[in-house]
């Protein structure tokens, strides 16, 4: 066969590639997407009702922060648990589960008298919520060989971004217009609301969703076998469970990897929730302009996250893909401090902070399962991201300290961005041949 004979092949080949994981992404991924929306959604809806709850029942910045931070100690501690019984059960019924039991807890917000009560339901949604962006990276990498999948994990983590656009003027506009319904303040109405799409997300998802691509029906015996070719490490997914939890365990990458999630987190987490905080003591007192503001830079988050994730996935590289959007973005968040007192450069900066920090989440999160397989790629996943969300204990608690004990989160934000870039600078560790 000539030369030009086998580039005429191999180019034939890779658009029949394209075409096939394309149809797949529009298959699998829109239900996946809507669901890490919602969950983000839930993550970040009680920084605005945080604007009216406070003082609604007399709680304090410090007992808000605590609160929201032990969501992330009841993620942590069933994280790998939660994982465990995704690879038992299978992943698309784990996350269906997921999605609905979290959709329950989060609706009981609305019924919060005490601290005590918001302290158990913000712990019991982190335990419900537990697995799920492991559980749905594990199932993406069953789709996706791995010169896709870093465009598949930017379409499904643009969730993160995209629940501050839609959520913030959302959750501005409910509380302001169902104020007073039934005799329940408009905080509570958003809790209620906002829980209903991750039930019906999970209904839709077990009722849609192939367990695996070998299950689709709408795969030809063909575009399966092609499937199977282009990702044979996820064909039979081998290994006892024993096996694939020392294999997760014993791997110095999976620690690091938490190590730089976590810091990731640090900027994204006090951002996320602390932001209608930052514009309000700024002197913006309108929820619905302060969830508008807020939603800008979450858009720039999203433009970010498919350009990079596109061109780390086209050139297949990782390792700059992933470290210098986080130097971008710790510089941004360093400088967020000496422009309080100015929205328009407060909002500035957090746009520069959370295009650099988010643009590096897809790139960054193809590496676990490059590194592990099968199912120790499930519980590796689950226990990098253990790790990571010890951070978003600390993004809102100490934040929260700060702000009762000093009025200022200035040093804590200065402390995070330097956490961030330590975090991304981490990556150079990593040896090259594990990135392949």
């Amino acid at each position: 066969m000539t030369r030009v004979a086998v580039a005429q092949s191999s180019s034939h080949a890779e658009r029949q590639g394209d075409r096939l994981y394309q149809a797949m992404a529009w298959r699998v991924l829109p239900l996946l997407f809507l669901g890490f929306l919602a969950s983000y959604l839930d993550r970040v809806n009680v920084g605005y009702a945080k604007l009216r709850m406070l003082a609604d029942l007399n709680m304090s910045e410090a007992v808000y922060g605590l609160g929201t931070g032990l969501f992330f100690l009841g993620y942590i501690l069933c994280e790998v648990p939660s994982s465990l019984l995704l690879v038992k059960f299978g992943a698309r019924n784990w996350v269906a589960r997921i999605l609905i039991t979290w959709g329950l807890c989060s609706g009981a917000m609305m019924f919060v008298q005490t601290s005590t009560q918001f302290y158990i339901l913000r712990f019991l949604l982190g335990v419900a919520e537990a697995g799920f962006m492991p559980g749905v990276l594990y199932y993406l990498a069953l789709w996706f060989p791995p010169h896709y999948r870093s465009k598949a994990t930017a379409a499904f983590m643009a969730g993160i971004p995209l629940a501050s656009v839609i959520g913030g003027p959302l959750s501005g506009l409910l509380m302001e217009q169902l104020n007073g319904v039934s005799g329940y303040e408009g905080w509570r109405w958003l809790f209620f609301w906002e829980a209903l799409p991750p039930v019906l997300i999970g209904i839709a998802v077990f009722l849609f969703l192939p367990i695996a691509p070998e299950r689709a029906t709408w795969l030809s015996a063909r575009e399966k076998e092609q499937q199977q070719l282009d990702n044979p490490m996820w064909s039979a997914v081998a290994g006892t469970t024993g096996a694939s939890v020392a294999a997760a365990f014993r791997s110095p990458w999976v620690w690091l990897l938490g190590f730089v999630d976590g810091t990731l987190l640090l900027g994204l987490y006090t951002v996320a929730f602390w932001t209608p905080s930052i514009l309000h003591d700024d002197g913006i007192r309108s929820t619905f302009q302060i969830g508008c503001l807020s939603a800008i830079p979450q858009i720039g988050g999203v433009l970010s996250m498919f350009l990079i994730g596109r061109s780390s996935d086209k050139r297949g590289e990782r390792r700059w893909h992933i470290v210098l959007p986080v130097l971008f973005g710790s510089m941004a968040m360093t400088c967020i401090p000496f422009v309080t007192g100015n929205p328009g450069l407060v909002i500035l900066f957090i746009t520069l902070a959370n295009m650099g920090i988010l643009g590096a989440l897809p790139p960054f999160w193809v590496l676990p399962s490059l590194m592990l397989k099968g199912a120790a790629a499930a519980v590796g996943l689950a226990l990098a991201g253990s790790i990571a969300n010890i951070a978003g204990f600390f993004a809102t608690a100490l934040v929260g300290y700060a702000r009762t004990m000093f009025g200022d989160m200035s040093s804590v934000v200065w402390l995070f961005s330097g956490l961030v870039l330590v975090g991304g600078m981490s990556v150079l560790l990593i040896p090259e041949n594990k990135m392949r």
